[in-house]
């Protein structure tokens, strides 16, 4: 909590202070500040887990506050989130998690040409990684889910009124001109930062798809999250999240043990799939989840089941 939160507020002070030096050094201290803000994003997630504190209540009030600084609704993003860990992997249960909207083969090229459109449009790099975190932090997160109980709406709107409050205030310190000359481009730095985290994880070459009657918690932990070997610096920043793998095997286990966890099994850990921060970027290109082939391919790798469907 402080070496994550008290550095988060002295970068705020010190990217004000710079405005009166150069925007240029603003903008080159927005991105260690935009990585405080997600690994407070960190512990916010760790929190929905009931991980962070043994305490049910600091979970839920710290969960809360770290909740308006990254605006995010707890208890909206708890139950969502439980839901991603129930299915990640299960084809038949896309649409349930929040998953990544992702098509198998067969799915796309039997799709209206529509649907192929939106979907190569949502799959875009600058719509997924700069107009769609916008969108869900600054937009979606606003509103309550159909169909939620009380609390959990109240809980989204209680949210908005913490942001509000913060909003108002950081105007009333420093000015609006100043306050969107700092936070813009950390809530952009950090919205990137944060999906890219959930993509990578999810949307490798070799990951765990299954069919639903085939579907299994275990191999879809450990084969269907991926173990990212990121830089010390950036493992810090993004509070072990890397490990993925033992995330997923154990959600209650807190971010500040996960590579405790993975070392101390390696029988465990075997065969786990393992990308580094340079091989991470082929994620890129993939676009479509291959049945037969049982890995994740681009829009270049459709030719082959053009020609496939055109000799049939």
């Amino acid at each position: 909590m402080v070496n994550s939160l008290v550095p988060y507020a002295a970068m705020w002070a010190l990217m004000y202070w710079s405005l009166g030096v150069s925007y240029w050094l603003t903008l080159a201290l927005a991105l260690p500040t935009a990585g405080f803000l997600i690994r407070i994003f960190i512990i916010f997630h760790d929190c929905t887990h009931g991980a962070f504190f043994r305490s049910k209540r600091a979970n839920s009030v710290i969960g809360y506050f770290t909740g308006v600084l990254t605006l995010t609704p707890y208890d909206q993003w708890r139950r969502d989130h439980s839901m991603h860990h129930a299915t990640s992997g299960d084809l038949d249960r896309r649409d349930i998690g929040g998953e990544i909207w992702t098509l198998t083969v067969q799915e796309y090229l039997a799709s209206p040409w529509r649907t192929r459109a939106a979907y190569r449009f949502y799959r875009n790099p600058l719509v997924m990684f700069l107009i769609g975190p916008a969108y869900i932090f600054a937009v979606s997160h606003r509103f309550g889910r159909r169909g939620a109980r009380r609390r959990e709406n109240w809980n989204v709107q209680h949210t908005n009124l913490g942001i509000a409050a913060f909003v108002v205030g950081a105007i009333w310190l420093m000015g609006w001109a100043a306050f969107l000359k700092i936070y813009l481009p950390i809530f952009i730095i950090s919205g990137a930062g944060g999906v890219w985290l959930f993509y990578v994880q999810h949307q490798f070459e070799e990951v765990y798809w299954e069919r639903h009657e085939q579907w299994k918690y275990f191999p879809a932990a450990m084969h269907g999250s991926s173990f990212y070997r990121l830089p010390k610096i950036l493992q810090w920043f993004t509070g072990n999240i890397g490990y993925h793998h033992i995330h997923h095997l154990s959600p209650r286990i807190p971010n500040y043990l996960l590579q405790r966890c993975h070392e101390a099994n390696p029988a465990l850990c075997a065969g786990v799939p393992a990308i580094g921060l340079w091989t991470s970027l082929r994620s890129f290109g993939y676009r479509l989840w291959d049945e037969e082939g049982g890995r994740m391919i681009g829009f270049g790798g459709l030719r082959r089941y053009r020609r496939i469907g055109a000799s049939a």
